[in-house]
């Protein structure tokens, strides 16, 4: 079922991608069940925000399935934007203050690029913390991705998050800590692209409630839960949303920054994305660029040979938590009652 947008214009990336689809005529006999209806709250700067737009409604309109999917676009005030960024939120995005007066099935809350070392000193925090509280009272499933996950639990829990040594970043294997709706019908091994400096970790999370649901002893938790008031938080570490391309695209920018001058270290390549002869173009590269530090150098950057090579490992595993999401949520709006123990969130099953 296609994903839809509330509002009167389409941002031009998806409106370009759904144009040929074909329109469906709808009977007076068609049964379709009631839209679930989802808060996006985009928060991603200028450089990433309509890839975000794209990726989230991609997964959201694979995941969809049977159920309609209506989304309304919002974003924090106080995130730094260019006169890019903020323009297209003029012409896609509603004003934070429109939410508090609304009712959705559920929200997503993306995080952003943390200026501060402390959380609470973002400029935007107030009002992402008002978010968190808003949903918890107005929604039946929340969903912070990255940094909103740490966000969220220091809000909620005071949780603090920990710096890492060098960035985690790439594509890492995670196992199920314990069998939940959400992860039905995913592989034991669920793998999930990861692109952050911090972490929030299992034993702090546990004391405070959450159930964590996947983890790595490589890369940590990757996605956890806990019921708060009337809504089901769901966070995720990493960013199942990302889509193929994402990661080489982070790498590149990040080479850019080493080149500018704007970070002291060549970045880490990222992890379980890149094949054997990725690796080495990308190894000659970094060679080249430690010798001679000038910009013009991006020009004979890989990525045309480079992109041929990747896939996205993960898009399967993320389509099934999505959809065993959106199916909790159409569940929840007529308080359906639920068949077994097994369909219900609220209920956790621990693996053998």
């Amino acid at each position: 079922m296609p994903l839809v947008l509330n509002g009167d214009r389409t941002p031009a990336l998806w409106a370009d991608k759904t144009a040929s689809r074909p329109k469906r005529s709808v009977s007076s006999t068609d049964r379709w069940p009631v839209a679930v209806r989802i808060a996006f709250v985009n928060n991603m700067p200028d450089s990433a925000l309509e890839d975000t737009e794209i990726q989230f409604f991609e997964l959201l309109d694979s995941a969809s399935g049977e159920f309609p999917v209506q989304v309304t676009l919002y974003s924090l005030p106080n995130v730094v934007r260019g006169e890019r960024g903020q323009q297209h939120l003029s012409n896609f995005y509603r004003s934070i203050n429109d939410l508090w007066n609304s009712h959705f099935d559920g929200i997503i809350v993306t995080g952003t690029e943390p200026r501060q070392p402390d959380l609470r000193d973002e400029s935007y925090w107030s009002v992402m913390c008002d978010v968190f509280d808003w949903a918890a009272e107005n929604t039946s499933s929340t969903v912070l991705s990255c940094l909103a996950a740490h966000a969220g639990v220091l809000h909620s829990d005071r949780i603090d998050r920990h710096p890492l040594g060098d960035k985690k970043f790439g594509v890492f294997g995670y196992e199920k800590a314990c069998d939940h709706p959400l992860t039905a019908g995913t592989p034991e091994l669920i793998r999930n692209p990861h692109s952050r400096w911090n972490e929030v970790r299992e034993d702090a999370l546990v004391a405070c409630g959450y159930v964590v649901l996947t983890k790595s002893a490589e890369a940590g938790v990757d996605l956890f839960v806990r019921k708060k008031k009337k809504s089901l938080f769901v966070h995720f570490q990493g960013h199942p949303e990302y889509g193929a391309l994402t990661l080489l695209k982070e790498y590149r920018r990040d080479i850019k920054r080493f080149i500018r001058q704007e970070r002291e270290t060549y970045p880490s390549m990222p992890l379980g994305y890149f094949d054997v002869s990725a690796t080495k173009l990308l190894n000659d590269f970094r060679e080249t660029v430690l010798a001679c530090r000038r910009e013009e150098l991006m020009t004979g950057f890989p990525d045309a040979v480079i992109v041929k090579t990747l896939e996205n490992s993960w898009q399967s595993s993320a389509k099934s938590v999505y959809r065993n999401w959106l199916q909790y949520l159409s569940s929840r709006q007529t308080d359906a009652p639920v068949r077994n123990s097994s369909n219900d969130p609220g209920k956790v099953h621990v693996g053998r």
